[in-house]
Formats: structure tokens, C-alpha cells, sequence
């Protein structure tokens, strides 16, 4: 068995300044593509070997999508024409600013500069019976999980006498009222109108609930308020239960808990009602704020000329953006391409130049011919110019022509058969504790 003091970064010594990139997300991949190798040596850290389109995470999770179609090998990505590129799969688990090193699982690497783009983590507010529970959906790992969690839940409640527990299979909750919810929840209503049935012909899907919880008085809080009231419409329009002004006081996996005391039966509640930004340990207390680091016009964390942070981790705190910028890949993208221009200059000595968000907009989809779009200008779409736009901006923004191929091609045959892709189970999903579960999937895998 390979031990951890086996392996080494084996990075190459160079005289070229060295960027040291942690994490592959969207702000990390457009800096790389963005600063050349005869001028810098590029070391990315990341835990996965693959970037991943994490917008349409949740088409994973409702085997609309398959994994591969929304995720590129970083590897492919920075081939022949970056040279003094190198990728570790590896986790950083912590920096040291005084001695200028990274260090990982499997020993420590200097830099002249860091770039920490790490992106953000599910943020449970402290409750970890809900984070031992539910579900995320950050990582395709997540999507992977809850997809066989509700495809078994299918399965299981085609089999189930007990009229209360097969009631609790069918009941799939969703907290959080952001895009990732509401996009999440149209979905889903989509597959109960026209493929379960389809699926299990036996089984009353009318009895399927799709609940959207949202702590605030209205769904997609950082979209405008037409958009948002459109949005409403929409959801009620194809079933979608939603109960705003309410939150969640617990879930033990069986059971979720209202603040208030109402209480809802599901083997399935999704957690998208929460994120902080994914810190790397190191720094100090006053450099971050809320989860998210401190930066300056320049991408530069307070206190520090040679660190910087990209995307989701980053608040950088403008006039017009007194919080920071939102939480999606624009700003990433922008950010990222926008400080290779600036670490060029450092190297020229020349000034730096500061960001400036261009705010191209937000769009959310709820299904078929249903989606809602702010654009500059005060500009508002619904309904299927908005659902156009929402297509074209995906496609546009997935990286690789082979993904772009794939998915365009899942849409137009879902368009025009109502088909919802492969549902195939092939991870199980069995929660630790559920000893009858895991036993149950042995004797079911075993051929003897």
C-alpha cells in the first residue's frame, strides 16, 4: 500500500517567478490561461483533477446531465502550450507568509506569489446534525450522491407497502431559495410531470412533493424583485411547494424540523441554503471577514503584497458593491484575467491597475420556456427569451468543445422527447449509520 512519505511534489527549480495557484475553479483557470510560461513557472494545487461547470451541478444530480459532460481534465487544459505549467492533485493545508511556502499533504513548496482560489464550501451555520444529514451540492461527488439518493428513493417507494414511509421516500426537501434551489426544484418537477410516470407506471407521482424553503420573504434574494416574483409564479405553476420566511431547526434523516414546529417526513432534504468561502489556514483572523478574504482593488488579501485571492473567497468591498462581489463565475472569470495582466506589470514595474466588475447579469431557469434574466441597463426577460438566453450562456461558458457538444446535444433530445438522460444507479448511496441499508446492498451485489 503507497504511504503518504512516499510521495513528493516534485516540482522543478526555476528561475522564473513562481505563481502558486490553489484551486481550479473559475478565477484559478482564466489567471492561468491568461499569464504566459517564458515569463512565469505556474504550479496548480487542487483536490480534484478536473474543473468542473458548476452551474449545471444540479443537471447531474437529476440525471439530466451526465458528470463528465459538465467537468475537463486540468491537465487537457494546460497541455503542450504551457510548459512550465504543473498540476498536483493534492490538498494545501496551510500557508506560511513569513517563510513564503505552501504547504500540502505531502511536503511544502516556496512561492513568489500565491493565488488562493479556492471557491466556497457549504455553510450548515454551525448545525451538524443537518450537515450529517442532508445533502450538498457543491462538488460532483455531491451531485453523484444525490442523484442515487433519489433514484433509490424511486426505486424503494415502488416497493413499499406502508403508505407513511413510502410518503417519506416521495417528499424531497430543498432549503435554500438561490438559483441552485430554484433551478434545482423545476427540475425535479420536470421529471415528475414527464418522465417518472413514465419510469414507473404503478406508482401516483401526483403524490410527490417538492418543497422550496427560503428563510427570506422572496426566492433568488440577490436577483430584482420582478425577477423574483416571476419566479414565485413559475415554481407554483409547476407544483413547486414553497414556504417562505421559514427556517429549518433541524433534520435527523428522517425528519426535518421547522422553527415554529412543523414538521415534513423525507429520507431526502438538500442543503442550498448557505455558503462560506473555503479558507486556507494561515493567515490571520483580520485578513478574512465572513468567510471570505479581505482584497484590495488589486486582488491583494490586506496586509500582504505578494497574496492574493480570486472569486468566491475574495471580498473586495467597492461603492457599488459594499459586501463584495456576488457569489457566482463572473467575477471569478474577470478577476482572474484581470491580475495575470497585473502580475505582469509587477514584473515590469509598472502601476497596477484595479478591478472593475462588469456586471453582464444573472439568469435563473425553472423549466420549459420558464426562466428569468437581469440584464444591464435594468433590463428584465421571462419566460422563453429568458430560457433562450439561460441556454446560450451555458453552452457559451462551458470549457471544452467536446462538453459544449455533449450538453447541446442532451438538450435538444430532452426538447423534443421529454427524455431526462441515463438514470442509472451505479453508486449506491447508503448513509454510514444505516447498518440494514449497507447489508441490503451487499446481498443485492453478491453473486454468489
Amino acid at each position: 500500500m503507497l504511504q503518504l512519505n512516499e510521495l513528493t511534489l516534485n516540482i522543478p527549480d526555476t528561475t522564473k517567478p513562481r505563481v502558486v495557484v490553489v484551486g481550479g475553479g473559475f478565477g484559478g483557470v482564466n489567471l492561468i490561461k491568461n499569464l504566459p510560461s517564458k515569463e512565469f513557472q505556474v504550479v496548480l494545487f487542487d483536490r480534484q483533477n478536473y474543473h468542473g461547470f458548476w452551474p449545471l451541478l444540479y443537471q447531474v444530480a437529476t440525471a439530466g446531465l451526465e458528470a463528465d459532460a459538465i467537468a475537463e481534465p486540468l491537465r487537457k487544459m494546460f497541455d503542450e502550450d504551457y510548459e512550465d505549467f504543473h498540476f498536483r492533485q493534492v490538498k494545501v493545508t496551510g500557508i506560511n507568509p513569513e517563510s513564503k511556502t505552501v504547504t500540502t499533504l505531502v511536503g511544502d513548496l516556496s512561492y513568489d506569489y500565491l493565488v488562493i482560489a479556492t471557491g466556497t464550501k457549504s455553510n450548515y451555520f454551525g448545525n451538524d446534525q443537518i450537515k450529517e444529514y442532508s445533502f450538498p451540492l457543491k462538488q460532483i461527488p455531491d451531485a453523484l450522491n444525490l442523484r442515487s439518493q433519489l433514484l433509490q428513493s424511486f426505486e424503494q417507494a415502488n416497493m413499499i407497502v406502508n403508505p407513511e414511509v413510502r410518503q417519506s421516500l416521495l417528499n424531497i426537501v430543498i432549503v435554500g431559495g438561490g438559483p441552485t434551489g430554484v433551478e434545482l426544484a423545476g427540475s425535479l418537477a420536470e421529471m415528475r410531470r414527464h418522465v417518472l410516470p413514465n419510469d414507473y407506471p404503478g406508482m401516483d407521482f401526483s403524490k410527490m412533493n417538492i418543497y422550496l424553503v427560503e428563510g427570506l420573504d422572496r426566492v433568488l434574494p440577490p436577483m430584482s424583485p420582478e425577477s423574483s416574483a416571476t419566479t414565485l409564479k413559475y415554481l407554483q405553476e409547476v407544483g413547486i411547494n414553497v414556504k417562505l420566511n421559514t427556517l429549518v431547526e433541524s433534520y435527523d434523516g428522517k425528519t426535518v424540523v421547522f422553527k415554529g414546529g412543523e414538521q415534513i417526513q423525507t429520507q431526502t432534504l438538500i442543503w442550498a441554503a448557505g455558503v462560506s468561502g473555503a479558507q486556507v489556514k494561515g493567515l490571520p483572523p483580520e485578513a478574512s471577514e465572513r468567510g471570505r478574504y479581505l482584497v484590495n482593488p488589486y486582488n491583494q488579501i490586506i496586509g500582504y503584497n505578494d497574496i492574493f485571492a480570486l472569486g468566491d473567497v475574495a471580498a473586495m468591498k467597492t461603492e457599488k458593491w459594499p459586501k463584495g462581489h456576488p457569489g457566482v463565475a463572473q467575477p471569478a472569470i474577470q478577476q482572474g484575467k484581470h491580475l495575470a495582466k497585473n502580475l505582469r506589470k509587477i514584473m515590469r514595474q509598472e502601476p497596477l491597475e484595479p478591478f472593475e466588475y462588469f456586471d453582464k447579469g444573472s439568469l435563473a431557469i425553472i423549466g420549459r420556456n420558464k426562466a428569468v434574466a437581469d440584464l444591464p441597463k435594468n433590463m428584465h426577460l421571462t419566460g422563453f427569451m429568458a430560457w433562450m438566453a439561460w441556454l446560450f450562456v451555458h453552452i457559451y461558458y462551458l470549457i471544452g468543445f467536446r462538453n459544449k457538444l455533449v450538453v447541446l446535444a442532451n438538450w435538444v433530445y430532452k426538447f423534443f422527447t421529454y427524455e431526462n438522460g441515463t438514470r442509472l444507479i451505479i453508486r449506491p448511496f447508503i448513509r454510514k449509520e444505516d447498518i440494514a441499508g449497507q447489508e441490503f446492498v451487499r446481498k443485492q451485489t453478491d453473486l454468489d
